[in-house]
């Protein structure tokens, strides 16, 4: 990629930020219209759980496909694509007129999302090579997630309240347009020096691992956690999982470089981004659910509930990147784990949800650890990484992402289904909800200790050690092929190494 003037890396980061824009505010408000969507298309918890999961599952299989796609053929051809695919599912959704149908067009979004967020961050990675810079431009695009945030719910509130749950998709067509037509005239194209090629079984191996995974964990409740169906998906996730230890390190240019997670910080970048995203879908969902269903708020009151949460997460965001340039990712992490464990165990232990000041104060110290986590997290995935895989580095932080908003929905989901008797849980009193979600909320109190304590570990000067020794491995794999070798074995050679 040429070298840029400031002016115009600025103007890159902005595109950027208006793909994460899309994404981020397409799960926020979707969460505000679950009640409005199950009274019109009669789904059950399950039903809802698929509206959000189908489209994560998807996003999260596909994130590393078109990561290393990108890197190949153009990250700019990639991520105009996504651009095109993500606002024709949004339309398509909201002409939805069944819940399958519904579930079936998020998936077609779902594959143009996943051209955007990891080839957004790889674009980005790309373009501010100075790591202080980056890392203040990793800020600024963690911030747009708290504008999604903060955004969403009240915009799909005040939509689903006076238009109907349809015109929460309408929002994605402008934003992608305008983010279509600007990509065209302003990114420039940018590759990897060295070409990977495609790994169709790696691919398979993690479609059928997170999707058997997620079926079984959604529909465990109603089919019972021992039942043929649910055990045979459970032992199919184990054999894909298995397949992919075994496979992927045979491959010269594999789906998944598990040389990757030699480096601890960035194996504990993605075990944060599992837990710290899981607390973050589970909480959204049991909100959701409760104010509306329980507290009998308007979509719209129910998204300004939960307006403080948002707004923490936008204001920290940005200081958090802020924060990850001048003195490291320690501090925040550390922040973000003491804080989401704390909000978890005040509705866990407290109840907090049954008193509005109370609940406030929770939903504040909620945002306050989402806001500080974000930032860490994608700077030190792709920190120490050589800059030909960074859509690859960024693209397995995103997925774990994406698994853990996944995973945090199917359990936490599963859990309230299982805690509430029937399925009209809707007319249940808030006691009754609060008892049945309080294993919920004991699971988004273990994410926070989660992030907590792999944050303290990932942290430190030996961690940092790891990530440089990785880093120069995975460079010299890199390197070898240009010094005369053939490059299958360089990558095998490295690979062994």
């Amino acid at each position: 990629m040429p070298e840029l003037s400031h002016r115009r890396r600025m103007l890159v980061l902005a595109i950027c930020c208006m793909s994460l824009l899309l994404v981020s505010l397409d799960v926020t408000v979707l969460n505000v219209a679950l009640p409005a969507m199950r009274q019109d298309l009669d789904a059950s918890v399950a039903g809802m759980q698929w509206t959000i999961d189908a489209y994560t599952l998807v996003l999260a299989s596909l994130l590393m496909l078109a990561g290393s796609t990108a890197d190949r053929i153009g990250r700019r051809k990639v991520f105009m694509a996504g651009l095109v695919l993500f606002t024709l599912g949004s339309a398509l959704c909201s002409l939805a007129p069944s819940l399958e149908m519904l579930i079936a067009f998020r998936m077609v979004q779902a594959v143009g999302g996943s051209m955007l967020n990891p080839v957004a961050m790889s674009i980005i990675t790309n373009t501010f090579t100075d790591p202080r810079e980056r890392a203040r431009a990793i800020g600024v695009w963690g911030g747009v997630v708290g504008v999604s945030m903060a955004a969403g719910p009240v915009v799909g509130g005040a939509l689903v309240d006076s238009v109907g749950w349809r015109s929460i998709f309408w929002i994605n067509l402008p934003v992608g347009i305008a983010a279509l037509l600007l990509t065209w005239r302003y990114v420039p194209e940018s590759r990897a020096p060295k070409a990977r090629r495609p790994d169709p079984v790696g691919q398979l191996l993690v479609i059928t691992l997170l999707g058997s995974l997620t079926y079984a964990i959604i529909e465990a409740p109603q089919k019972g956690w021992t039942s043929a169906e649910i055990l045979l998906l459970a032992a199919l996730a184990a054999a894909s999982l298995t397949g992919l230890l075994v496979y992927e390190p045979r491959r010269t240019d594999p789906l998944i470089d598990l040389r990757f997670f030699r480096s601890i910080p960035f194996s504990g970048a993605t075990v944060i981004a599992v837990s710290a995203f899981a607390a973050l879908g589970g909480f959204l969902f049991v909100n959701t659910l409760y104010l509306q269903d329980v507290r009998g708020l308007s979509a719209l009151t129910a998204g300004l509930y939960m307006l403080p949460m948002a707004a923490v997460v936008c204001v920290l965001s940005p200081l958090s990147g802020r924060l990850v340039a001048s003195r490291g990712p320690r501090i925040p992490l550390l922040v973000a784990g003491v804080a989401m464990a704390v909000s978890g165990l005040m509705f866990a232990a407290f109840d907090a949800e049954t008193g509005t000041a109370s609940m406030f104060t929770a939903y504040v110290l909620f945002g306050l650890g989402f806001g500080s986590v974000n930032a860490p997290i994608t700077n030190t995935a792709v920190s120490g990484m050589p800059r030909s895989q960074a859509g690859v580095a960024a693209a397995v932080a995103s997925t774990s992402r994406q698994i853990g908003q996944t995973l945090g929905v199917a359990v936490i989901g599963a859990v309230l289904a299982a805690g509430v008797a029937g399925s009209s849980y809707g007319s249940g009193s808030a006691g009754d909800f609060v008892e049945a979600s309080r294993a919920a909320w004991w699971i988004i109190t273990g994410c926070g200790v989660c992030v907590l304590l792999v944050g303290a570990l990932s942290s430190g000067r030996w961690a940092r050690d790891t990530a440089r020794r990785t880093a120069e491995r995975l460079e010299d794999s890199a390197v070898m092929p240009a010094s005369g070798a053939p490059a299958g074995q360089s990558s095998s050679a490295s690979t062994r190494a």
